[in-house]
């Protein structure tokens, strides 16, 4: 299988054309999906047909509830509602139908649907188009929640979740689009539950998901002199690969997490929680978080970048678990 280098939204692009081949069940819906601007779906309408790739009006509540019910009709639908954010009016669809259909069935409806979300911030966007947010569907059960941080991860991890008979969050920051790696040309999956170990260390852990991921190995680099620091990507938080976590805890003794989403309830404080309950004796310092205050994100981008975790205070955050 041949590699070459190609960027995140082209290989979520791969990813969808790849499915869709194989498989003439996958639908492909949402805001905008038919736009050339739009990488991870362009040039899909015209290849496959507008029966199985279609604009969606600005209504997330009824494209959303659309895709539930075409998932439990036997289609394999990705929907996209562009942004995180506007999917906070659909959380009946999300969290109640596509979430707990299949439990409340017994197990007899299944939910294959995969619904893509764009997140996060960086582009001074405010307060209601900004966030992050995959805390929020981590938190209700029956959801599965991905968030590849490269393009190799983001192909094989979108075509688990296509293949996947439950419902799965896919969630791709912004500010990645455009980010070049190398990735196969053929189909692979990236499976979920299994992260990535980074970067190898011995003085401090880093779990770090997303955009953030890059932002941890700039500060690794930045203090690669002073400290050694191994960087844990989950690639999915539910799953999440505990194991990988708390290993790497029995080595170095120290952890930073470090999230875009809110630290109030967030996946900071959910991977802080696992090290006091489960890795408590391998831990030589307390666990710090670098994640986004409670507070609705600015337009100014002086202050939003204030807000958000960055190298620096990722750095600063090491720096205090070694001392």
């Amino acid at each position: 299988m041949s590699v070459r280098e190609i960027t995140y939204g082209e290989a979520l692009n791969e990813a969808h054309a790849l499915e869709m081949e194989r498989d003439p069940s996958i639908i492909v819906f949402g805001e905008n999906v038919s736009s050339s601007w739009r990488a991870a779906t362009k040039g899909l309408k015209e290849r496959f047909g507008r029966e199985r790739v279609r604009d969606a009006p600005i209504t997330e509540t009824a494209f959303i509830g659309m895709g539930v019910g075409a998932a439990i009709a036997g289609f394999r639908p990705v929907v996209e509602i562009m942004l995180v954010d506007f999917g906070l009016v659909a959380m009946d669809q999300i969290l109640n139908q596509m979430a707990k259909s299949p439990y409340m069935s017994g197990g007899a409806v299944k939910v294959p649907m995969t619904l893509r979300a764009i997140y996060g911030a960086g582009t001074s966007s405010g307060a209601t188009h900004s966030e992050s947010l995959y805390s929020l569907f981590a938190h209700m059960p029956g959801l599965k929640v991905a968030i590849p941080s490269n393009p190799y991860d983001a192909k094989g991890l979108l075509i688990s979740s296509i293949r996947d008979d439950g419902p799965v969050v896919f969630m791709e920051h912004r500010l990645l689009g455009r980010m070049k790696g190398e990735v196969p040309e053929g189909t692979y999956t990236v499976p979920f539950g299994v992260a990535n170990l980074v970067r190898e260390g011995t003085d401090v852990t880093v779990v770090a998901t997303g955009r953030m991921v890059g932002m941890a190995i700039e500060a690794t680099d930045f203090l690669k002199q002073k400290v050694s620091v191994e960087v844990i990507d989950p690639r999915t938080i539910v799953p999440l690969d505990e194991e990988t976590i708390l290993n790497s805890l029995k080595k170095t003794g120290r952890l930073v997490v470090v999230d875009e989403d809110y630290e109030r309830c967030g996946f900071s404080a959910e991977v802080a929680a696992i090290a006091a309950e489960k890795g408590f004796s391998s831990l030589t310092a307390p666990v710090s978080r670098v994640a986004t205050p409670n507070v609705p994100l600015p337009f100014n981008p002086v202050l939003e970048s204030h807000l958000l975790p960055d190298r620096e205070k990722i750095v600063r955050a090491i720096n205090g678990v070694m001392a």
